[in-house]
């Protein structure tokens, strides 16, 4: 039993010192193709607060895993339309929402800027122009990053994903 809990400590230590290099997932993308406040912003729709940001492009551009990582769910939901979720480094999700289709399979390993799919509408963004929506979230919480806003608490999960596209944590 005490070897198989030395065991788990050591993949839990391998997730965080696993270094992350991170792309901008939206091929020919640039930090103007987002708006870096609407991290947070609210009020936004049945979610309350946006919690990822936006990345606008045309339609069909290339959609590609920001991180190195493994593709643990590729499908259809209601909000996100076509989605991909990715497991990098450090413990992190990697959520890829309203693409117009999927080219990555799950529980495959990915490169970054790794081809995930194109950039679309589908879900609940069927009324906007084509754009990725593009949230990071912590699967271990970070108590400390709690705060009074609406739903504030979240944010013990959910991280700007700003400040990584643009290099600046």
């Amino acid at each position: 039993m005490k070897g198989v809990l030395v065991i788990i400590v050591c993949i839990m230590a391998a997730g965080f010192a696993i270094p992350e290099r991170i792309v901008i997932p939206v091929v020919g993308a640039t930090p103007g193709d987002w708006n870096r406040k609407s991290f947070w912003h609210e009020p936004w729709g049945l979610s309350g607060v946006h919690k990822g940001i936006d990345i606008f492009g045309r339609r069909g551009a290339g959609v590609t895993s920001a991180t190195a990582g493994i593709v643990l769910f590729v499908g259809s939901i209601d909000r996100g339309g076509n989605v991909a979720v990715v497991l990098g480094p450090k413990w992190r999700l990697h959520y890829y929402a309203h693409l117009d289709s999927v080219t990555a399979s799950a529980l495959c390993f990915v490169p970054p800027g790794g081809e995930l799919g194109t950039l679309g509408d589908t879900g609940n963004a069927r009324s906007t122009p084509p754009h990725l929506h593009y949230s990071v979230v912590r699967i271990f919480s970070v108590p400390w990053d709690v705060e009074g806003s609406t739903q504030g608490f979240w944010k013990a999960f959910y991280l700007d994903p700003d400040p990584y596209l643009r290099g600046t944590p």
